[in-house]
């Protein structure tokens, strides 16, 4: 099926503010800023693990989208003091925080019986730990104003399985879980959580990471055989950050065409 077109923005995010981990490059992470730019929001922060990539994504984000209000930071999200160090300024620059997106993750592919617990741990630090030490953070700064908004980004592996991926789908499978059991107790201080799960959507990152075949295996299964955009993910992240999902929280929304 062919790729519906781009959806212009509608000011769902007008008037606040927004941290994105991983935005740098052609991701979701990136197509999220992108998305949150054009729906409104008021300034923009975004973090990754490279300084040359992340300079370079907020100034095509300038461009493409007119905000100038966007601020980066360099942040590795298994190091807690530049997770502390990315709240911190983030809260500073943008006046609060109203709106964190966890994009962080890492996957990769490797039999159980022949994966190492250095890749084991790699993967969980990055994906399950690193939204943790990120929402953790956050919440010290929401949960005293009594408001915000925090999306994680999970993936359908934490349902379904697929071989080579245990330790992505384990984390992600803990994404869900953080996800739930953290909104249930932000919710008591006026914070929404929820998150996002897709199945596949193609960007550059996971066409190096992944072999072609495979990809396209995965993408003839969805109902409209093809891929996601990875801009598709970013509206639905853009919708449960907005007051229109103000009655959402603990939520895991499937961003997927798999059939049934």
């Amino acid at each position: 099926m062919q790729v519906p077109n781009y959806v212009e923005g509608h000011d769902l995010l007008a008037g606040k503010s927004v941290l994105i981990t991983a935005a740098a490059g052609a991701g979701i992470g990136y197509a999220a800023a992108r998305r949150c730019a054009e729906e409104g929001c008021r300034a923009l922060m975004i973090s990754d693990i490279h300084e040359g990539r992340l300079v370079e994504a907020a100034e095509r984000l300038r461009q493409e989208t007119g905000l100038q209000d966007i601020y980066t930071r360099v942040c590795n999200v298994t190091d807690e003091e530049q997770v502390q160090a990315l709240v911190e300024a983030a809260d500073d620059q943008l006046g609060g925080v109203d709106v964190l997106i966890n994009n962080a993750g890492l996957g990769g592919s490797k039999l159980l019986v022949e994966m190492g617990d250095d890749e084991w741990h790699r993967v969980l630090d990055v994906t399950l730990t690193g939204t943790f030490r990120m929402t953790r953070a956050m919440l010290k700064k929401m949960q005293p104003r009594g408001a915000g908004v925090i999306v994680n980004n999970a993936s359908v592996l934490g349902w379904r399985a697929q071989k080579e991926q245990a330790h992505y789908a384990a984390a992600k499978a803990g994404v869900m879980a953080l996800t739930r059991c953290s909104a249930v107790e932000a919710a008591e201080h006026g914070v929404r959580i929820n998150a996002v799960s897709p199945s596949i959507a193609l960007h550059d990152f996971l066409k190096k990471s992944a072999p072609a075949e495979l990809l396209q295996q995965l993408a003839s299964r969805e109902a409209f055989g093809r891929a996601a955009e990875v801009w598709e993910v970013a509206n639905v992240m853009v919708f449960l950050a907005s007051d229109y999902a103000s009655y959402m929280t603990g939520e895991v929304l499937s961003v997927s065409s798999q059939r049934a």
